[in-house]
C-alpha cells in the first residue's frame, strides 16, 4: 500500500502531461483571441506622448477608420514592422501609436531614431488599456471603423500584406 502512495505523485505528473499534451495537440497555434473585434473601442484615458496631457481615446479615434498601434521601445518585432508604419503614414493612413508599458523618454528616443509614423501617441505606462483592448502582446494593431467599432486585429509585426488587408477593410 506505501508503494502506490509513493507512487501517487509520479501517476498524477503523468496524467498532467497526457492532459497538457492531448490540449496542444488538438490547439491551432494560429488562432489569436479577436474577443473585442465587432465591439466599441474601451473607453480609456491615457496621457499623450508630447505635452502629458489626459486624452480620451474614443475621441482621438473619431474621423476613422484609424489603425491604433500597441508598441514598445524594448520590442524588437516593433522595429521590424516600423518600416511598414512609416510606408502607412507616407500613404497617408491615419495611425495611432499607443506605447505599451513603457517609459516616455524611451519611446520618444525609438521614435526618433526610427521616424515618428503616428498621429497621435500615448502612453499606457501601466498596461491598463492594453488590457482593456485586449492586448496579448506588442506589437498589435487594431482597425477601427468610424463608428468606434473595433473592425479587426493583427496580432505581431505587419507586414505589407497585413497592412494591404487591414486598409482594404476601410474600403480605401
Amino acid at each position: 500500500m506505501n508503494r502506490w502512495l509513493a507512487a501517487l505523485p509520479l501517476v498524477a505528473l503523468v496524467a498532467l502531461g497526457l492532459l497538457f499534451g492531448l490540449y496542444a495537440l488538438n490547439r491551432n497555434p494560429e488562432v489569436q483571441p479577436k474577443a473585442l473585434v465587432g465591439k466599441p473601442v474601451p473607453d480609456v484615458v491615457l496621457a499623450s506622448l508630447e505635452d502629458g496631457r489626459e486624452v480620451r481615446v474614443r475621441e482621438a479615434l473619431k474621423g476613422g477608420p484609424v489603425l491604433v498601434n500597441f508598441f514598445a521601445s524594448w520590442c524588437a518585432p516593433c522595429e521590424i514592422e516600423h518600416p511598414v508604419l512609416m510606408d502607412l503614414q507616407r500613404r497617408q493612413v491615419r495611425v495611432i501609436g499607443i506605447a505599451y508599458k513603457d517609459a516616455p523618454e524611451n519611446t520618444q528616443a525609438f521614435l526618433t531614431r526610427l521616424g515618428d509614423p503616428f498621429s497621435a501617441k500615448l502612453v499606457d505606462r501601466d498596461g491598463r488599456a492594453g488590457i482593456e483592448f485586449g492586448v496579448t502582446g506588442v506589437p498589435e494593431t487594431y482597425l477601427i471603423g468610424a463608428d468606434g467599432m473595433i473592425l479587426d486585429k493583427h496580432t505581431g509585426p505587419l507586414t505589407d500584406a497585413d497592412a494591404a488587408r487591414l486598409i482594404a477593410k476601410t474600403g480605401r
